[in-house]
């Protein structure tokens, strides 16, 4: 983990959020250093950032993991770590924000096998791009793919099984299966052209989030693929503190 303590968070008073970043790469590529674009707005506003990474290569579960133990580290070592852990903000890209929309929306649900520790109260969630639904129909389309890349990062989603993995194993790992109108806000950005993550895979949890639109908003841009430009940035930024305020 890069941990980054801004001098005006603790005037920030109830907006003194601590956002948690997690990369994309498909949990089999990518590090914390390479998508810093996402950080840096963030850093700007004066909120402590942690950028993490997670083990690649050894599958959505164990990432996932990765993801509880570093949260649970930073409570356990508050003293070390002066962060704000009672308004954690999980965010992401791609694969990275699968795993906050997972954790975020998990962390209220008893059938979920690994705790967070009682200090952390997640406040909001933040996706670009990352899957929510549909986990079975991307690894299929990963596995199939005509690239040799592509179809080992299909069999890495979930090593240990032998060909497709079966759909009540896949769907403890798609935060749509632990959706409820207890979880924090959610704040969604997804292309309409996206070659990765099917859009038509967002619809159902699109709707789900719009029947409170008052806390959770959706950005759907028709003409974007699955990486947002620098200009898309810009006003999604603009978006996503809007949000915020209004935590």
């Amino acid at each position: 983990m890069d941990i980054y303590l801004c001098e005006e968070a603790s005037t920030q008073e109830n907006k003194n959020f601590t956002i948690v970043f997690l990369h994309g790469g498909a949990f089999y590529l990518s590090d914390k250093s390479l998508e810093e674009k996402y950080i840096q707005p963030y850093l700007d506003k004066g909120l402590n950032v942690v950028n993490m990474n997670y083990r690649l290569k050894r599958g959505i579960p164990v990432a996932t993991e990765d993801l509880i133990n570093a949260l649970n580290f930073l409570a356990a070592n508050s003293a070390a770590y002066p962060l704000n852990l009672s308004k954690t903000i999980l965010a992401g890209f791609s694969a990275g924000a699968h795993m906050a929309s997972l954790i975020g929306l998990s962390a209220n649900n008893p059938e979920y096998p690994v705790k967070l520790n009682s200090g952390i109260k997640i406040s909001g969630i933040i996706n670009f791009s990352g899957l929510v639904a549909g986990l079975d129909a991307v690894e299929k389309a990963f596995m199939q793919h005509e690239t040799q890349t592509m179809r080992e990062i299909g069999k890495a989603l979930f090593p240990f099984w032998e060909g497709y993995t079966l759909k009540e194993v896949v769907s403890k790992y798609e935060p749509i299966t632990y959706f409820d109108q207890e979880d924090p806000p959610y704040f969604l950005w997804y292309g309409g052209k996206d070659d990765q993550i099917p859009p038509s895979t967002f619809e159902t949890f699109v709707q789900l989030l719009n029947s409170n639109p008052s806390k959770n908003e959706v950005i759907f841009s028709p003409d974007s693929n699955h990486f947002p430009n620098a200009t898309e940035r810009v006003e999604i930024y603009n978006r996503i503190f809007a949000f915020l305020d209004r935590l």
